[in-house]
């Protein structure tokens, strides 16, 4: 019996034996005097089975069949052995037409001893409200994991996260480097604008701990690495984390990313980093679709991208180098002759070296391009 029906059972005994009346037997119950006298007449009929309930024993009207139940274990356990309860109900309905509601879903492994409750560890530190605002706050960082599992060599993805919204894109690379951060600040530019700020680590791709140029100083920008100059022409703000739980929004989802985008990747077969980053905008979208929320304000902080020619001259490495007496300057283990004449650069001025994310140079004198050529080796 249940406590409640213990409860009854006992109320009902008392009332048996005249040290209750039905009256009060009802408010000790917290049921209505009418119908206490049919808990009461049933009681009386039936002994201790009247309080049971009546429904006990029988099979619900809305239980499953119980061949969608063994057959949703078969193909979990023939496929997805490694999937939680929401994902495999997904992919279930997706690829087998077989829909199961992932709590109905959970009860059955854990019966069929066939996944482990996992404990949550306890939180010590208070989750940062999100940012009200689209593009106010991106979250931004690299996940090191076995995305080919044991088809390929571990990568690194490259992932994007919206702070308001949730909203993610992402791109794979081999390692965490200042190309692949670039490449994923022009792809999140060109698909929703310019964002107000992005939340980093500390690495050395965007912080710099090295002493400040004159130039910087003139411009009050501070020691900057090329992806920080990069925001700073932009007019990005930079905010760094100091512990990965300060920028958890992408962290989390980094959890969600390794374990359903490495079952995404199994599914078709992927094993390349090219051939990967040609799904992920679809993945990503579908991503959003289940999991992105509104945001609490209507404001977009998104600027308008400012174009393909800037985002080009923008997103890009720069290093200073003297012009020699011949009109020449060295950079890469290259020489190249500025062609600019008597208009260009003096012997020994400085210029900039501006190589782009396609991998092509450009040569830049105050704020002109330079035309130059390749000089024969």
């Amino acid at each position: 019996m249940s406590r409640k029906e213990r409860r009854r059972l006992v109320v009902m005994e008392q009332v048996k034996a005249g040290g209750l009346t039905l009256v009060e037997g009802a408010e000790r119950m917290g049921l209505s005097y009418r119908q206490a006298k049919r808990v009461w007449k049933r009681f009386r009929e039936q002994g201790h089975w009247g309080l049971v309930h009546a429904s006990r024993g029988r099979v619900s009207n809305r239980r499953l069949p119980g061949t969608l139940k063994e057959e949703a274990l078969a193909l979990f356990k023939r496929h997805y052995d490694d999937y939680g309860p929401t994902l495999a109900s997904e992919v279930l309905e997706e690829e087998h037409g077989v829909k199961v509601h992932p709590e109905t879903l959970r009860r059955w492994l854990h019966g069929a001893c066939l996944i482990v409750p996992r404990t949550r560890l306890r939180q010590h530190r208070r989750r940062r409200e999100r940012r009200p605002c689209f593009g106010e706050l991106v979250q931004l960082d690299g996940s090191h994991h076995a995305w080919f599992e044991e088809r390929g060599e571990p990568c690194c993805l490259m992932v994007a996260v919206d702070d308001a919204t949730g909203r993610t894109l992402c791109r794979m690379s081999r390692e965490e480097t200042a190309r692949a951060a670039l490449e994923l600040l022009e792809h999140w530019i060109e698909r929703h604008g310019v964002p107000a700020a992005l939340y980093v680590d500390r690495k050395n791709i965007y912080r710099s701990d090295r002493e400040v140029t004159t130039e910087e100083k003139r411009t009050g920008t501070g020691a900057l690495t090329d992806f920080g100059r990069a925001c700073w022409r932009l007019g990005i703000e930079l905010i760094f984390a100091r512990s990965p739980e300060a920028k958890g929004r992408v962290e989390r989802k980094n959890g969600v990313l390794q374990d359903r985008l490495v079952k995404e990747l199994r599914r078709r077969g992927l094993s390349a980093i090219g051939e990967t980053n040609a799904v992920l905008d679809d993945f990503t979208s579908r991503l959003d679709k289940r999991f992105a929320r509104a945001p609490a304000s209507a404001i977009d902080r998104h600027r308008r991208s400012p174009g393909r020619r800037i985002l080009r001259e923008t997103l890009c490495w720069e290093e200073q180098r003297s012009v020699g007496r011949d009109a020449t300057v060295s950079y890469g283990g290259d020489v190249y002759q500025i062609l600019d004449g008597r208009h260009g650069p003096r012997p020994k001025e400085r210029v900039t070296v501006r190589r782009r994310l396609d991998d092509t140079l450009a040569l830049v004198h105050g704020e002109r391009l330079l035309r130059f050529r390749r000089a024969a080796p």
